[in-house]
C-alpha cells in the first residue's frame, strides 16, 4: 500500500460548466500550465446545457491539439448530480477529479499531489475512496467554511490531514474503485446535498474520506455566499432530510427534518409557500425511500471523526 501513488495511472479531471465560459477557459489554462501531465489521463468539460456561447473554449482547445482535453455537450441540463454521472461514464482514468468550473488552480504541481494523496495507508481497515480538497476563496485567500468537509471547522481548520465523513462537491476526486463500489449520485437530487448520499455510500462500502490539505484550489464564489432561491432551500432541505432517513437512526431523521425546516424559513426571508410544499415532501419520504441503514462499523466511524447527524 505504501507505493499505492506510485501505481495509480491516470488522473481523469471531470468539469461540469454552465454559462461561465470564462471561468472555464481560466480553469483550463490553470490546468494546462501544470507539471507531470504524464500523470494526467485526460480533462472532460461537460457542457450542462448552457445558453452562452463557448467559442472561446473550443478555439483554446484546438490551439492544444495534443493535449487530451474533450468538450462534450450534455444533451440537456443534467443538472449536477446527472452531470457528473454522466461525465463519469466518459472518463478512464483510476482517480477521479471533479472540479466546478468557478476553480482556479495556482499551485502547479497539483496533479502530483493528489496522486500522492491517495498513497495513504488504510485507515482502520478502510481504504482511501475519496479526497477533499483544501478551498479558499479566490477573492481573498480565506479558508472557504462551506467547503471544509467537517462542521468542528475551528477544531480542524490548521490540520493538513484528517479522516472525514463528507466531502464537497467543488473540488474532490474519488478512486475508480470507490467510484464503482459506491454507485453513481443520486440522480433524484437534482440540487443539493447529493455529496452527503454518496459519501454514506462511500463509508458504506468499506472506504474513508480524507481531507488533504496540500491539495489546495481556489474558488471564485463570492465570501459573501451564493443565495439560493427558496426553492433551491426547500430541496436542500428535503434531500437532507431523505439522506437521514435513508442511512441513520431514525432520531436523526426527525431532528434533521426539523431543524432544516427552521433554516428554509429563516434564509428564504419566510417563504411559506415552500415551506408547506418542503413539509409535504419531507412527510413523504418514508412512503417513498427504502431504507439502508448503515451497518454498526460505519456508525462506529462516524463517531471516532465526530461526524455531527442531527443537523
Amino acid at each position: 500500500m505504501g507505493l499505492f501513488c506510485q501505481l495509480m495511472p491516470g488522473i481523469s479531471i471531470i468539469i461540469i460548466t454552465y454559462n461561465r465560459p470564462d471561468d472555464t477557459i481560466a480553469l483550463l489554462k490553470d490546468l494546462h500550465g501544470m507539471h507531470r501531465q504524464d500523470l494526467l489521463e485526460e480533462v472532460i468539460v461537460l457542457n450542462n446545457a448552457s445558453t452562452t456561447s463557448y467559442d472561446e473554449v473550443t478555439e483554446f482547445l484546438g490551439m492544444h491539439p495534443d493535449w487530451p482535453c474533450r468538450f462534450v455537450a450534455a444533451p440537456e441540463n443534467l443538472g449536477v448530480s446527472r452531470g457528473r454521472n454522466y461525465a463519469a461514464t466518459l472518463a478512464k482514468g483510476n482517480i477521479l477529479f471533479f472540479l466546478d468550473d468557478d476553480i482556479a488552480i495556482e499551485d502547479r504541481d497539483l496533479l502530483e499531489k493528489l496522486n500522492k494523496a491517495f498513497g495513504r495507508q488504510p485507515y482502520e481497515d478502510r481504504s482511501l475512496g475519496v479526497v477533499a480538497c483544501k478551498v479558499r476563496y479566490f477573492s481573498n485567500r480565506q479558508l472557504q467554511v462551506n467547503a471544509f468537509p467537517h462542521k468542528q471547522f475551528d477544531r480542524l481548520k490548521e490540520c493538513n490531514w484528517f479522516p472525514t465523513y463528507y466531502y464537497v462537491g467543488c473540488a474532490h476526486a474519488f478512486t475508480r474503485t470507490c467510484w464503482t463500489e459506491a454507485g453513481p449520485y443520486p440522480e433524484d437530487f437534482f440540487y443539493g446535498m447529493e455529496e452527503y448520499d454518496e459519501s454514506y455510500r462511500v463509508l458504506a462500502d468499506g472506504h474513508y474520506i480524507a481531507y488533504d490539505a496540500s491539495v489546495e484550489v481556489f474558488h471564485k464564489e463570492s465570501p459573501g455566499g451564493r443565495h439560493p432561491r427558496a426553492a433551491q432551500l426547500r430541496m436542500m432541505w428535503v434531500n437532507k432530510s431523505v439522506v437521514a432517513y435513508r442511512y441513520l437512526p431514525g432520531i436523526y431523521f426527525y431532528t434533521t427534518a426539523l431543524l432544516w425546516s427552521f433554516q428554509m424559513l429563516v434564509r428564504s426571508g419566510g417563504h411559506f409557500a415552500e415551506w408547506r410544499q418542503g413539509w409535504k415532501q419531507v412527510f413523504a419520504i418514508p412512503r417513498r425511500v427504502k431504507k439502508q441503514r448503515l451497518d454498526a462499523s460505519t456508525l462506529l466511524y462516524l463517531r471516532k471523526v465526530k461526524a455531527r447527524l442531527w443537523f
